[in-house]
């Protein structure tokens, strides 16, 4: 499971990044595979209740990174980081395969509240960089979120939402 994840997530960034050269290339130095390969085995941890052993190892990943994965947050195969560095995911995010997030990304909570608390991106997203999703709401397939943008409300599928606060610009 964890080599089929890895593999996905390799050929997602031979994918969408027009300066991979190649996969040893993209294992061996693109940090948001490294993070995702990682957050695989600490979401293992975690869901066999060896909790602080998975926020150790995250913790780690963190600084070795810069990206920070709540060791509890789903993220499908085949996800892509680019330019990681500030890249954010909460403990009750949901991330769908295809999804593109690029540096400064958030995927986070709006306070102190228990449960679900974060977003659901669904598959084939783009999140742009420094873009701030935030909350218990939903992203549809294949939207796109502008760099910059404050999300706090559901975006529709297919959706193109832009500024502070986010609003909708384009729907195919």
């Amino acid at each position: 499971m964890l080599f089929k994840s890895l593999k996905a997530d390799i050929a997602a960034a031979k994918a969408n990044d027009p300066a991979a050269n190649g996969k040893l290339e993209i294992f061996f130095t693109y940090a948001g595979v490294r993070a995702l390969s990682r957050h695989r085995f600490e979401h293992a941890l975690y869901k066999l209740r060896l909790k602080f052993l998975a926020k150790l190892f995250a913790s780690r990943t963190r600084r070795k990174t810069g990206i920070e994965i709540h060791p509890a947050a789903q993220i499908a195969a085949g996800v892509f980081i680019d330019h990681g560095m500030g890249v954010v995911i909460g403990e009750t995010a949901q991330v769908g395969k295809g999804t593109v997030l690029y540096h400064g990304a958030t995927l986070g909570g709006t306070g102190k509240q228990k449960g679900k608390r974060h977003p659901t991106v669904g598959e084939y997203c783009q999140i742009g960089a420094g873009a701030k999703i935030l909350g218990n709401i939903t992203i549809g397939n294949h939207a796109k979120i502008g760099a910059g943008a404050v999300v706090l409300n559901d975006v529709p599928p297919y959706a193109t939402v832009v500024g502070v606060p986010a609003k909708q610009v384009k729907r195919i």
